[in-house]
């Protein structure tokens, strides 16, 4: 029941973890679960940010069973879908009034941890600026969600507004001036660890 390894009760004892290790090998233990299959966490505390990570990425296709309560926690979790199940992350009519016109950077930001791809929602000011810069090695779709802009390219200046969607070819150059109303849209791309997509102040120098 130690070093991490599930014994023949199906019992996954981290508690002499590492803890940068303890959350990836229960999440690859649960992986590796049928449907219909569970096995039991033995912990020395309440996984509350565990479950939270559950939450996030198997909400509703997971089972959470507290066997045990203290001093030594035990907790049964099953695999009730083969994946995780389809389902509604967030209402873009509520992300365009999310923190009012003023909000800078990324307003919201694709979190599950099991995922091909990247996405957030983008806020400008009024006259906020992404400066000209040449875009990264993949290409990335834009939908504007609400304000108005500019997009400028190497030959001119593209017209944003709401319901626009934009491709932005890989390496291409772009530069973002939001309008009187500010600027957001929504970025969608291959996943890529290193990429920061988000503008920090009305005037950003990095990418999305």
């Amino acid at each position: 029941m130690k070093g991490g390894k599930p014994v023949a009760d199906n019992e996954l004892d981290v508690r002499q973890l590492p803890k940068p290790d303890k959350h990836p090998t229960i999440f690859t233990t649960y992986a590796a679960l049928a449907v219909g299959e569970s096995f039991v966490l033995v912990n020395n505390h309440d996984p509350k940010h565990l479950r939270a990570e559950f939450d996030a990425d198997h909400p509703a296709s997971y089972g959470w069973e507290y066997l045990e309560k203290g001093p030594v926690w035990r907790i049964r979790i099953s695999k009730l879908t083969s994946t995780p199940l389809p389902r509604v992350l967030a209402n873009t009519v509520d992300l365009t009034a999310t923190s009012g016109p003023d909000a800078t950077g990324a307003v919201w930001r694709l979190e599950a941890r099991e995922r091909d791809l990247d996405s957030n929602v983008i806020a400008l000011p009024a006259g906020g600026r992404i400066d000209s810069h040449a875009g990264p090695d993949l290409d990335v779709l834009i939908h504007v969600l609400s304000g108005s802009g500019g997009l400028t390219t190497e030959t001119g200046t593209v017209h944003l507004s709401p319901g626009a969607l934009l491709w932005l070819p890989r390496r291409s150059k772009r530069q973002f001036t939001a309008g009187p109303d500010g600027l957001r849209y929504l970025t969608v791309h291959q996943r890529r660890q290193a990429l920061v997509l988000e503008a920090a102040k009305p005037v950003a120098r990095q990418a999305v």
